[in-house]
């Protein structure tokens, strides 16, 4: 993006995977403090604030995310939803919209910024996602009209990108949904291990996915907890994993992307 003065980056704080009911203590704390360091304009939270969608559960996630900067985009994750209750068949998201997030497709509209999360764990399926053409459709009309110049930001807890026997249902309709609207970021979890790349688009780059890892959960996939920084200026979209190391937070792989 070229012309006039270059504006001071936006800030996004990436985190998922947070487990509350098997997560580790410890980390919480020095977790609060070193988001809160990066000043972050908008904090997003992929996906499994709990690990089995109980009161308790819940109510230790809502602590946590009240000691976050605001404001907060948040979603659903396949932990978020009762395991094998009969709940998940005739309530599966009540607790988490008490709780945590009263919107299953929250949206945000902030300077330089529109934001839209969509739940990608409907209740029939065990853990792979999905993505209705309905919301394919809200990416396409909310998103795409984004004023000129804002980034356009989708957040949902499964990885949009990934192919083979763990892509989401509806992965093609969201797909072209995200080239009409010229998505610039894609933030998503699940797979605990943090990561960056590019989709292309048929001409020209595509929107950029960012993957987080496992913030404070116990259940590791060889990778340590982090979360993620994304600096996003006029030029570029760079990107921190805070990596985890004896209970603090440290600098771990950066990359940088063109806008």
């Amino acid at each position: 993006m070229n012309g006039g003065p270059r504006r001071p980056p936006l800030v996004v704080a990436h985190l998922s995977d947070l487990h509350f009911g098997r997560h580790a203590p410890a980390v919480v704390d020095p977790l609060v403090d070193d988001v809160a360091a990066v000043a972050p304009d908008l904090v997003v939270v992929t996906g499994d604030c709990t690990m089995r969608a109980r009161d308790a559960e819940f109510v230790q996630a809502r602590t946590f995310l009240d000691r976050l900067p605001a404001p907060l985009l948040v979603v659903a994750g396949n932990h978020d939803v009762p395991l094998l209750r009969p709940s998940r068949l005739v309530a599966p998201y009540d607790r988490y919209r008490a709780r945590l997030e009263p919107e299953l497709d929250p949206r945000l509209d902030l300077p330089g910024i529109r934001a839209l999360g969509l739940q990608s764990m409907p209740r029939w399926r065990w853990k792979s996602g999905r993505v209705s053409r309905r919301q394919s459709a809200t990416v396409a009309t909310f998103l795409g009209a984004a004023p000129a110049g804002a980034v356009r930001l989708l957040a949902l807890h499964h990885p949009p990108f990934t192919r083979g026997p763990a892509r989401i249902a509806g992965r093609a309709a969201l797909l072209r949904a995200t080239t009409a609207a010229r998505v610039d970021l894609v933030l998503a979890g699940h797979t605990h291990v943090p990561a960056s790349r590019r989709r292309d688009r048929p001409a020209g780059r595509g929107p950029l996915e960012v993957v987080a890892g496992t913030a404070t959960s116990l259940r590791l996939r060889g990778a340590p907890r982090s979360w993620t920084v994304i600096r996003i200026d006029d030029r570029r979209i760079h990107v921190e994993h805070r990596v985890e190391v004896a209970g603090s937070w440290r600098t771990g792989r950066t990359a940088a992307y063109e806008r």
